[in-house]
């Protein structure tokens, strides 16, 4: 079996070889599907069979591109892609342009507890990210690859070699939310601190002149209209921590990925689990942990809930 690079490997992907269009264009709301300026390749392409397994890939080989292009086969109706960093599960199916033949997928077993950062594929695939901006949740995506959109470094490894196109279909199983997308709530904010947002949705906390409260305070910011977290789950949350007496940022995960916060632990950070647990995802939750247990000042924290991690199925007894 051909060796695959970690990325890959990480990711459940394994090596075959030899597999698999239809048409449509999804606008999420807010985020209209960019097109790219020619898909005449995409008419040498043909993938049939359903989205919960391996597609059938036929290629008009061999099929040189010079440019990336790709076509929506169906339009999920769930969360988009909006961001580099944004966590996704997807299936992937990889097809040699030059031969026709494929070369490597995912294992399609309906196992989604093992999200990545779409940054990680786009290492892989550099163009990637461009042809998936806007997709959603539950689509099938075609996508063809001009040999300068397959990273060298790892392209013997699966299977394509230097100066050869190639052919992805992706299906799109879980996107998780970039940041809280819920609705703005009323909070008397009297003495506590002021949350502001970039555009990306990076919270800015602004600590208040005064004592910090003496009793742990939980508010909700935003309000979300997603799942319910529950008590045992593993809930993906991007994460800002300040000192309320140094001002600074001592923690945020907005530089890299979500988190995931496994609410069953015992040994969770005070207020974690009073926070978190009840709340929906797509919401966004302040809570201020008062001095205390070691700690000199209190703290303040943002989260935002941007998903529930699927646990991974267990594995049959031999």
């Amino acid at each position: 079996m051909r060796r695959l690079p970690a990325a890959l490997a990480a990711l459940g992907i394994v090596a075959l070889g030899l597999v698999g269009c239809s048409a449509s264009a999804s606008t999420a709301a807010g985020c209209p599907r960019p097109m790219p300026s020619s898909s005449a390749a995409i008419d040498l392409v043909h993938v049939s069979g359903s989205t919960d397994v391996a597609p059938t890939v036929d290629v008009n080989a061999p099929l040189n591109v010079d440019q990336t292009q790709w076509q929506d086969l169906t339009t999920g109706g769930g969360t988009t892609v909006t961001q580099p960093n944004q966590l996704v599960v997807l299936d992937v199916t990889l097809v040699n342009g030059q031969t026709g033949q494929r070369t490597v997928s995912t294992n399609y077993d309906g196992d989604l507890s093992r999200p990545a950062p779409l940054s990680q594929w786009e290492a892989l695939f550099p163009t990637l990210g461009t042809a998936l901006q806007c997709a959603t949740e539950g689509s099938r995506v075609v996508v063809t690859l001009p040999p300068d959109a397959v990273d060298l470094a790892n392209a013997g490894n699966i299977g394509i070699s230097p100066g050869q196109s190639a052919v992805l279909v992706i299906d799109l199983r879980k996107v998780y939310l970039p940041a809280a997308d819920g609705a703005l709530q009323y909070n008397d904010a009297h003495g506590l601190p002021t949350v502001v947002r970039a555009a990306d949705g990076r919270p800015g906390i602004i600590i208040p002149d005064g004592d910090a409260p003496t009793q742990q305070v939980v508010q909700v910011l935003k309000k979300g209209d997603g799942q319910t977290v529950q008590s045992g789950d593993s809930v993906r949350v991007q994460v800002t921590q300040v000192n309320w007496n140094t001002r600074k940022v001592t923690n945020t995960t907005w530089d890299s990925t979500a988190q995931s916060v496994d609410l069953s632990s015992t040994s969770l950070p005070p207020g974690f689990s009073d926070a978190l647990v009840g709340q929906t995802v797509g919401s966004q939750i302040l809570l201020v942990t008062p001095a205390g247990g070691g700690a000199d000042s209190a703290t303040v924290t943002v989260f935002d809930i941007v998903g529930i991690d699927v646990p991974a199925s267990p594995q049959p007894t031999p």
